[in-house]
């Protein structure tokens, strides 16, 4: 009985990292097709062949051609949810989201180059771009509301979507319902991945992604002190 089990869950795990293959070589396919040609000038077609998948695999995790470019992150975003809700009770709700997304920003020194081209195409391409800026403000909604459940100050009653609701009105009831704490929470967390990718970016010569991340939770973690100020070079 456990082997079957093993096996079932292996099986699922290898399912599960198929799909997130061909997620991102789809994504991955359309980022550098779009920098070299423009968004206009590619198709859901053309982004398929590159990623060796067919258009019909495509609409299996996107529902258009825009939405490669916008919800390039969805399914992280997903498990960073899962990760601060499963983290260690002795985890403070930033420990716990710091470890949630430090796993996955592990590869992030091997994607450099297709976040720069990622962030190349939102800027020739105003639309998607709000559309990018939209869901990552709805990324950041969920998480609070993830931070919310660690803590135990979600309202899944009041938070709830009712039949008669707008998509705008199920949001407004979903923010009504945060408090203000998990809110911050959310935020300073996407501030900081923001901030750290940024400066690594310059300053690759000089330290590791994952030091400079772990860095910037610490000054968040020790209340943004100011820092003393850089030792003056020894005199010869």
């Amino acid at each position: 009985m456990q082997a079957m089990a093993e096996t079932v869950a292996d099986a699922g795990g290898w399912r599960e990292r198929k799909k997130r293959a061909t997620r991102a070589a789809l994504v991955e396919a359309a980022v550098r097709m779009a920098a070299e040609r423009g968004v206009e000038h590619i198709t859901v077609d053309a982004i398929s062949e590159a990623a060796g998948v067919s258009p019909r695999t495509f609409f299996n995790y996107f529902d258009s051609r825009e939405e490669v470019f916008v919800l390039i992150g969805a399914e992280s975003s997903a498990r960073v949810r899962a990760a601060v809700l499963a983290a260690p009770d002795g985890l403070s709700p930033l420990e716990a989201l710091r470890d949630a997304l430090a796993v996955e920003l592990q590869e992030i020194e091997q994607q450099q180059e297709l976040w720069a081209l990622h962030a190349e195409v939102l800027r020739r391409s105003p639309d998607l771009l709000a559309r990018s800026i939209g869901a990552h403000l709805a990324d950041e909604l969920g998480l609070a509301e993830a931070v919310a459940e660690r803590i135990g100050a979600g309202s899944p009653l009041f938070s709830a979507a009712r039949g008669e609701d707008t998509a705008t009105e199920a949001e407004q009831r979903r923010r009504r319902a945060l408090g203000l704490y998990p809110r911050l929470v959310a935020a300073v967390g996407s501030a900081a991945v923001r901030t750290a990718v940024e400066h690594w970016c310059v300053r690759q010569d000089e330290a590791d992604f994952d030091d400079v991340f772990r860095e910037v939770f610490d000054h968040l973690a020790a209340g943004l002190p100011e820092p003393p100020p850089p030792a003056a070079p020894r005199r010869r």
